[in-house]
């Protein structure tokens, strides 16, 4: 194989690492892709901004894997034992420890400055347009919203017939889901009922621990509207893969609409939803 396609194959396989899940934008659907080798199309500034520190990040590395394969290679064929019969007594050089002391410092500082600033955007929620409360339970998520009215539902995996039948992706898909307003604050509280969870959503940059008995938090802002899709990420039993977490973003017109359906339909259901998780439930024998 000749350099230039070696070249050309490597510049290719970056590109389409780098350009991440693109294609999502044209239906609107927020999930991974099949052959899909980068993260999914990013949907708020937190998430954009942790695909370009990891972009940054993949070429420093490879430029620094490069740099050291080159180095080796340079000494492997400099100084052999047949171009150095007389083998060189140096001991140390000041100049190079100096160098090889200070270049790693610099590299870590030029890393350090946007890690800081992300961990900073992501750890800190600002005031907040609504709150939504997410509980984990083997194997379903419970969501809460205390600013409108203080309704809950349950949002349980689809059989892979109603989730063809509603047009949503194989173990993705759930009987009910969270809707929030685009370019809006979301602030999230996470809790579990039973052991730990953790509540994902790619496109958003958020995966946070649901742990029983604390209140974990975390925040997004969407920015464009569509179906979003993520998955429980924290092993929580046998069931753990048949956790989906779908977030619908709305207008905010079909958002109020939305509440106002929601008021009446989940604020009588608990006894519906309790039977329709228990049918989920293996029998007992």
């Amino acid at each position: 194989m000749s350099l230039n396609k070696i070249l050309s194959t490597v510049a290719v396989f970056l590109v389409t690492l780098l350009s991440g899940g693109a294609a999502a934008l044209a239906d609107g659907i927020y999930k991974a892709k099949p052959d899909q080798l980068g993260f999914m199309e990013p949907a708020t500034e937190v998430m954009r901004d942790i695909v370009s520190f990891h972009n940054g990040l993949l070429i420093m590395s490879i430029g620094v894997t490069l740099f050291v394969m080159a180095l080796m290679i340079y000494i492997f064929i400099k100084f052999n034992a047949k171009a150095n019969p007389m083998p060189s007594k140096t001991t140390h050089h000041t100049g190079l420890e100096v160098v090889w002391t200070i270049l790693p410092i610099v590299i870590l500082l030029i890393i350090a400055v946007p890690s800081f600033r992300l961990l900073y955007l992501s750890d800190v929620i600002p005031e907040a347009d609504l709150t939504v409360k997410a509980i984990g339970n083997q194997w379903y998520w419970s969501y809460e919203y205390p600013d409108h009215g203080d309704f809950s539902f349950d949002s349980v995996m689809l059989s892979d017939e109603e989730a063809a039948a509603a047009g949503h992706p194989r173990l993705l898909g759930t009987d009910t889901h969270m809707v929030v307003p685009v370019n809006k604050t979301v602030r999230m509280i996470i809790t579990a009922n039973d052991v730990i969870h953790a509540w994902a959503i790619p496109s958003f940059g958020v995966k946070i621990d649901a742990v029983p008995g604390k209140l974990n938090e975390t925040w997004f802002r969407a920015e464009r509207e569509g179906m979003y899709y993520g998955q429980c990420s924290e092993l929580c039993g046998k069931d753990h893969g048949f956790m989906p977490i779908m977030v619908e973003v709305v207008s905010e017109e079909k958002y109020n609409a939305w509440i106002a359906m929601a008021r009446e339909e989940y604020a009588t259901n608990e006894t519906d939803n309790l039977t329709r998780v228990a049918s989920m439930l293996p029998a007992q024998q």
